[in-house]
């Protein structure tokens, strides 16, 4: 074995280490008032390394970025090239929300069908049932064909 194979099979390995990046959807909101400045913020990310999609929707100010990417740089390129205020977004839809009429939920400058997403602390534990709740309610159902006979 010679000293470039050693070196080329040390290097392929090596490669080999490296976690690879998972697709990842970056949502970011940013002030755009017209077509120039959309293409601005557009041209901004398009060039990124990894970056397979870019979306602009400039009447709810949201640029949409689907790649392989790490979702502060895109964040920070945009407000390093564009010199635009970006934050990533903070809306969630309208029907996610379990009260979307709180204060600490509901924005006047959210787009048409989105609440800002707040975690509400009260309501987390008992959102969620678990499966052997409901596994015990419906054991004795008569709508459950499954369900115990013997009573």
């Amino acid at each position: 074995m010679g000293l470039l194979d050693f070196f080329s099979a040390h290097q392929h390995d090596s490669k080999k280490l490296k976690k690879s990046k998972q697709l990842k959807t970056v949502e970011i909101k940013v002030r755009m008032d017209c077509e120039g400045c959309e293409r601005k913020v557009k041209k901004a990310v398009e060039g990124m390394k990894g970056v397979t999609k870019v979306e602009v929707e400039p009447k709810q100010h949201k640029l949409t970025v689907t790649g392989y990417v790490d979702p502060n740089k895109v964040l920070q390129r945009v407000r390093h090239r564009t010199g635009k205020k970006a934050d990533f977004w903070p809306y969630v839809p309208y029907d996610l929300v379990p009260h979307p009429y709180a204060p600490g939920a509901y924005d006047k400058k959210a787009p048409p069908g989105y609440v800002r997403n707040v975690v509400d602390d009260s309501a987390a534990p008992l959102a969620h049932a678990s499966s052997f709740e409901v596994k015990t309610l419906s054991a004795f159902s008569d709508e459950n064909p499954n369900a115990c006979v013997i009573m």
